[in-house]
């Protein structure tokens, strides 16, 4: 970085650091075309949206959905529109950051607090990361248990190895990892596609389910399933990823370069969103279309998976509903890695190598997985996965806050400043994260209730 560039920094309140890019060995690595029309310089900015949407149908939201629907039938299609709403929103205002100051999330936290807050904040966000892992371990191991006869805690250990297939793929290049996860993705989405279609669901009463319902909120039952599929929403490491990872793409640092490379990143985003939104709408659906009204136990991921083809009447249903929870266990894992080499440097400036950072946030994850396996069995699974999402909405907070006071700032972010009534919506999204997932964590620790 040249002076003149340190000295803009300096002024817009970021730290003067000498090193001060964003994973590094892939920032500013994926080409761009000057002169092209809108759909190649689309196809150049797509592919950080899809590594972000990941995150959104990540295995710990399965078992919240299906019980949604089985219980509730469509009612609650119109808290997850709402919740994709909030995440397109914060995750524009993540791939702005990154865009506009070339600095992640964790960097811009770190100089807006200082060393001792960082390594603070670096702990609680490592253990948010960890326990996203958790929930990918756990959801693996079921899905090999499924498909193929695995003993749980085989499967467990057999999920390390997904640290040969990361490594493989980071040194293959970026666009690579970013074509894995569209393909997991496209997957993951045919089907649910299928499974919606063959489940046969009343269309009028599905529509009518995107529109809110007093219910949601006068209903205790509801309403708490309603928060975990909030509370699960907006996971904390993919504001971090987004900020870091929308950086790859070799945009030209001036003014409109920043212009264009903002208007590619949201459409990017806001497209891979609206895939992980019908994914999780059919996840719903399914439970709805399949189980409600039935009577029948689907609260755990293994309970929908031994009755779902009974149910539909189709006996490859089960099968896929499987492949597609192993497509999202594998997908998220890439992501995870990723975001911990994101925020270890950001926060702390420590730099390890990939597969050493790899390791040891998937063995941090294996061991209490394979102990609760040992001791409890699935029924240990399930509560671990809960637990792993209490995790993350305690620290969803320590992410939201700086994101959207930095990017609300005239000082850092000069003329690209949020509006009047992006202040006003992304505040109050915040608020009400916030306040739902206090009261999430709140009711679960003091009546131990289950979420679905």
């Amino acid at each position: 970085m040249n002076a003149h560039a340190n000295q803009t920094h300096k002024e817009q309140g970021w730290l003067k650091q000498s090193s001060n890019v964003s994973l590094e060995e892939v920032n500013n690595s994926v080409k761009v075309p000057n002169k092209a029309g809108f759909w190649r310089k689309f196809l150049a900015f797509a592919g950080p949206g899809s590594l972000v949407a990941v995150g959104y149908v990540d295995p710990g939201n399965w078992a919240t959905s299906i019980a949604g629907g089985a219980r509730f039938g469509y009612t609650l299609l119109s808290v997850i529109l709402i919740s994709n709403l909030m995440a397109i929103l914060l995750q524009g205002l993540s791939a702005k950051l990154g865009i506009v100051t070339g600095r992640d999330l964790a960097q811009a936290t770190r100089d807006a607090t200082g060393k001792k807050m960082a390594v603070f904040l670096w702990i609680l966000t490592e253990l948010a990361i960890i326990a996203t892992d958790l929930a990918e371990v756990i959801g693996s191991a079921i899905a090999l248990n499924l498909l193929f006869g695995i003993p749980l805690l085989m499967g467990i250990i057999i999920t390390t190895l997904d640290v040969l297939l990361l490594l493989l793929l980071q040194k293959k290049g970026f666009r690579i990892i970013e074509s894995i996860i569209i393909v997991l993705m496209t997957t993951i989405f045919g089907v649910f596609a299928f499974e919606v279609i063959i489940s046969k669901p009343e269309v009028s009463a599905l529509l009518s389910g995107y529109v809110p319902k007093a219910e949601i909120v006068t209903n205790p039952e509801m309403l708490f399933i309603s928060l975990g599929i909030l509370g699960a929403t907006v996971m904390p490491h993919n504001l971090y990823l987004h900020s870091s990872i929308v950086q790859t793409r070799q945009f030209t640092r001036d003014r409109q370069g920043k212009k264009e490379a903002i208007k590619f990143s949201l459409l990017d985003s806001t497209f891979s969103l609206t895939i992980a939104f019908l994914i999780n709408s059919g996840i719903l659906i399914l439970g709805a279309a399949a189980f409600h009204g039935t009577g029948l136990d689907v609260s755990e991921i293994e309970g929908a998976y031994k009755l779902l083809s009974p149910t539909l009447g189709v006996g490859i249903a089960s099968t896929l509903f499987a492949v597609a929870l192993l497509a999202s266990g594998q997908n998220s894992t890439i992501t995870g890695t990723l975001t911990g080499q994101i925020v270890m440097e950001g926060f702390v400036n420590l730099r390890i190598s990939p597969w050493l950072r790899r390791l040891i946030t998937r063995l941090i994850a294996v061991i209490p997985a394979f102990i609760v396996t040992w001791i409890a069995g699935s029924r240990g699974t399930a509560d671990l996965l809960l637990w792993s999402q209490v995790i993350l909405s305690l620290q969803l907070p320590f992410a939201v806050v700086p994101l959207v006071l930095f990017t609300s700032s005239k000082k850092k972010m000069g003329e690209f400043t949020n509006s009047m009534w992006v202040k006003v919506l992304s505040w109050l999204c915040t608020l009400v994260i916030i306040a739902l997932n206090i009261f999430l964590v709140g009711y679960i620790i003091v009546t131990g209730h289950e979420i679905g």
